[in-house]
């Protein structure tokens, strides 16, 4: 199956901004919804974004719409996740996660964790203030 890593995590002053990225190895990675989750010490695995098999279709959490953007390169095999006006709460481990493309009744993505079958390493975001 498809492997994950994320890279572009470290550490930034509140304002600034982060690109991460999430190289898929292994089988092909068209097929897969791709999404972003972050968790903080203490605090449940939450999700940030997705995007579907296309990059056609994209989903960002509404706590980060205004400031994050997903996108997906298939050729590159590459889902980035650009960090923009970064926060303090905004602090946490970064994942990308595949999941097999289908639909959770209407909707190509689900927001749930534990639907994700893939997962990657993570990779830290601190925000500093």
């Amino acid at each position: 199956q498809v492997q994950l890593a994320e890279s572009g995590g470290g550490l930034v002053q509140a304002g600034g901004s982060l690109r991460l990225s999430c190289l898929a190895s292994g089988r092909t990675f068209s097929p897969y919804t791709v999404g972003w989750f972050r968790q903080a010490p203490g605090k449940e695995r939450e999700f940030v974004a997705a995007t579907s098999w296309s990059g056609g279709s994209r989903a960002v959490a509404d706590s980060v719409k205004e400031r994050f953007t997903i996108s997906r390169d298939n050729a590159k095999n590459t889902v980035n996740l650009q960090m923009n006006s970064l926060k303090p709460g905004d602090t946490a481990v970064y994942y990308c996660a595949a999941d097999q493309t289908k639909w959770y009744g209407s909707t190509w993505y689900t927001s749930r964790a534990d639907e994700y079958d893939v997962w990657g390493q993570g990779t830290q975001v601190t925000v500093s203030s």
